[in-house]
């Protein structure tokens, strides 16, 4: 069984959580994972340990305000906080294990890895994008703010009971980010919930939602990515639309698509295996 350790870590002025599977040894490029809005580094568990049995070491870490990381500045943009706190993590793994990082992130995740992608100073192999968020949107955020649970949650007229109010995310997670949502690890559910024991905790991730969508209408400069770039999504994905990929392939020449069938919005939970066999063979 491959083991996940936690640890902390100062990246770019601020405070992180980070999973890491260091077999050390010479496994192919480092991997940075980087997970979406509302989420956290547990959602990589099941592709680290499945990579991790293949050879590959990896880290995953959560991103300012989400998981147990430092809370984002309200006073500055998201996306600039986010490039920063990523460019000082590509570096760290780059001098730690002597070698140019694959970063790998998923919606949010995805677009901040596109956005490090556009600075050639960067020691990074390539990206791996699973639906990324800022291309062909399908007003997740609505979505979200309107589901039944969520609306339920914010109504409520007397705090909830954590045990409730973990069961209301969870059940609107599995509808919303999964294409087979009674097949869904409930493990895999209550990673997600961990982290969102309050009314309080879900004011704050959905206000970090309302602060992003005035930033990711067009969140890319596309003809500045040099470096093996693989976008990957599946085939029933709620959340933002695989028709998002068509401008970055006209666009970046470096580009390929991977459409997963049967698949939502988190193709590292559904189809763990077919993201590790891609992996395995990028770039």
């Amino acid at each position: 069984m491959v083991g996940i350790a936690e640890k902390r870590l100062e990246l770019g002025g601020l405070e992180t959580r980070a999973l890491e599977v260091d077999l050390g040894g010479e496994g192919g490029h480092p991997l940075l994972f980087l997970h979406g809005w509302s989420d956290s580094a547990d959602t990589w568990r099941p592709l680290m340990s499945e990579l991790g049995r293949r050879g590959r070491s990896s880290l995953a870490v959560d991103l300012p305000g989400f998981g147990t990381a430092d809370r984002l500045d309200r006073e500055e943009a998201i996306l600039p906080q986010l490039d920063r706190f990523l460019e000082a993590a590509i570096e760290r793994e780059a001098e730690r294990t002597g070698s140019d990082v694959l970063a790998v992130g998923n919606s949010l995740g995805a677009l901040a890895a596109m956005r490090a992608a556009e600075n050639p100073d960067l020691p990074l192999a390539g990206v791996m994008a699973i639906a990324p968020a800022g291309l062909d949107m399908a007003g997740w955020f609505p979505i979200v703010e309107g589901a039944p649970l969520v609306r339920f949650v914010m109504r409520a007229p007397v705090p909830l009971p954590e045990v409730v109010l973990r069961e209301a995310v969870g059940r609107t997670y599995r509808t919303l980010a999964f294409a087979r949502p009674a097949e869904v690890d409930p493990s895999v559910v209550s990673s997600f919930t961990r982290h969102v024991r309050s009314k309080r905790d879900v004011v704050r991730v959905l206000a970090t939602g309302r602060r992003l969508l005035g930033e990711i209408g067009n969140p890319f400069q596309l003809e500045r990515i040099k470096c093996p770039l693989l976008l990957v999504w599946g085939d029933q994905d709620r959340m933002v639309f695989a028709s998002g990929a068509d401008r970055v392939l006209r666009e970046v020449p470096t580009a390929s698509l991977e459409v997963i069938e049967h698949c939502g919005h988190c193709p590292q939970l559904e189809a763990t295996e077919r993201v590790a066999d891609l992996l395995t063979d990028f770039p």
